[in-house]
C-alpha cells in the first residue's frame, strides 16, 4: 500500500513536470514567434527541461509501484533544485520563479524522507 507521505511526493513531482513542460512549451513558442539570442542554447534549454520533466515523470511513476530506486534520483535532483531556486529567489530577486522551485524541491524532500516513505520503499 501506498502512503500518504508517498502519494503527495509524487504529486508534488508531477506539478514539477508539469512546470518543466511549460517551460518547454515557452521557449519553442518563443523559438517560433522570435528571435532568440542563441537558437542553440534554447533548442538546449527545452532540451533539458524535456528530459528533466522525463526523468522526474519516471521516478514519480516507480514510486507509486514503491520501487526503492527511484527515491534516489528523486532526491538528487531536489537537492539541485534548492541552490538554484535560493539563486533565483534571493540573489537574482526573481521570487516569482524561485520561490515555487525552492518550497517545491523542500517539500518533496522532505516527503521522501518520512519515515512512512522510507517504510514503505524499504521493503
Amino acid at each position: 500500500m501506498v502512503p500518504g507521505t508517498l502519494r503527495a511526493a509524487v504529486v508534488v513531482l508531477g506539478l514539477e513536470v508539469l512546470g518543466l513542460l511549460a517551460a518547454v512549451a515557452v521557449v519553442i513558442f518563443k523559438i517560433i514567434t522570435g528571435d532568440p539570442d542563441s537558437l542553440g542554447r534554447a533548442l538546449l534549454d527545452a532540451g533539458w527541461a524535456a528530459g528533466g520533466a522525463l526523468v522526474l515523470g519516471l521516478c514519480g511513476w516507480n514510486l507509486l509501484r514503491l520501487k526503492a530506486a527511484a527515491r534516489a534520483p528523486a532526491l538528487v535532483l531536489q537537492i539541485l533544485c534548492v541552490p538554484v531556486g535560493y539563486s533565483l529567489a534571493f540573489q537574482a530577486s526573481r521570487p516569482e520563479y524561485g520561490g515555487p522551485i525552492l518550497i517545491l524541491a523542500l517539500t518533496t524532500i522532505y516527503l521522501l524522507l518520512t519515515p512512512q516513505t522510507r517504510e514503505a520503499l524499504g521493503r
